[in-house]
């Protein structure tokens, strides 16, 4: 399998741990990501909540970018690990299917996208999130075979967030409402999944540089629900979220008058943990939320 790769900004940066463990797992599975040539910041957040015009032009140069590399490469499909970008990158490709827009956006760019096709076939590829690949495409029942160090005796809450299936018209994966499908991976992964009522409700997201008083109230019920289920981690898809939830545990502290020490983990660490990979390939020291007591209960050994 091969798949034009989208990293994004966070995986970078803040979510380094994101990017070095897909890439690891990924690689373990034979999926091979090649990531797009001069690719640029799609705008996130602040670009959509300021400029809707703008925030697409982002978007529509690194699809423009993706179409290309695909037509030489042969990859199948865009693939991006962050939902904030999977949002824009979606939400941009479904406005160009207005003329009007398309043109709009053309004006920005130093080189208009592809037009439309003849009966308005769209040229800039569709992305999905790894998440989504990774179930749909390579399949639960190929992972769980991969699994060397199955996740038994661990007790995870499932955190989704609030974009990685929504709007549903345009994110089209899973239920918007009520999500399962890293639910069925940490399970093929040999984890138990904790009811977890909360895994679309919303952390806070950017709230957390502007009102923290927010960030921090949001984050905190969403560790009251996990601890309250007896989880022993949580599972994130979101590099937002994973800062929200394991980095600002101190914040949410001060803001529900609770003490947490929740560790929070990208699914894609969990991935790795179960396929046995070094503990290199999982950047499982970049936590601020050591998960070592925790993995203990499946033998994993780490430095805390």
């Amino acid at each position: 399998m091969k798949f034009a790769y989208y990293p994004g900004c966070s995986g970078k940066g803040t979510s380094v741990e994101y990017e070095i463990s897909t890439k690891a797992v990924c690689s373990a599975l034979g999926i091979y990501l090649q990531e797009l040539a001069d690719w640029s910041c799609c705008g996130s957040t602040p670009a959509h909540a300021t400029d809707t015009l703008l925030s697409a032009a982002l978007s529509a140069r690194n699809l423009s970018l993706a179409a290309e590399a695909m037509k030489q490469s042969g990859a199948t499909k865009l693939a991006t690990p962050c939902p904030s970008c999977l949002a824009n990158l979606k939400t941009a490709r479904h406005h160009m299917a207005n003329q009007e827009f398309r043109r709009k956006v053309d004006k920005l760019l130093d080189s208009p996208c592809p037009p439309l096709g003849p009966k308005g076939e769209e040229p800039l590829p569709e992305t999905y999130s790894i998440l989504q690949l990774l179930v749909e495409d390579y399949g639960l029942e190929n992972i769980a075979a991969k699994v060397t160090r199955p996740l038994k005796g661990l007790k995870i809450a499932p955190y989704y967030g609030c974009l990685l299936s929504r709007p549903a018209p345009i994110m089209q994966f899973d239920d918007p409402e009520n999500p399962t499908s890293m639910d069925r991976l940490l399970e093929a992964l040999g984890a138990e999944v904790v009811p977890f009522p909360l895994k679309t409700e919303c952390c806070g997201a950017a709230m957390g540089i502007p009102r923290r008083d927010i960030t921090a109230r949001l984050s905190a019920r969403l560790l009251d629900a996990a601890t309250t289920f007896g989880a022993d981690m949580i599972a994130v898809a979101c590099p937002l979220c994973h800062m929200n939830l394991d980095l600002r545990q101190e914040q949410a502290a001060k803001a529900s008058g609770v003490s947490y020490d929740m560790p929070v983990l990208y699914f894609t660490q969990l991935m790795g943990i179960a396929l046995g990979l070094p503990d290199s390939d999982l950047a499982l020291d970049k936590l601020s939320v050591s998960p070592a007591a925790a993995l203990q209960k499946i033998g994993k050994e780490i430095s805390a």
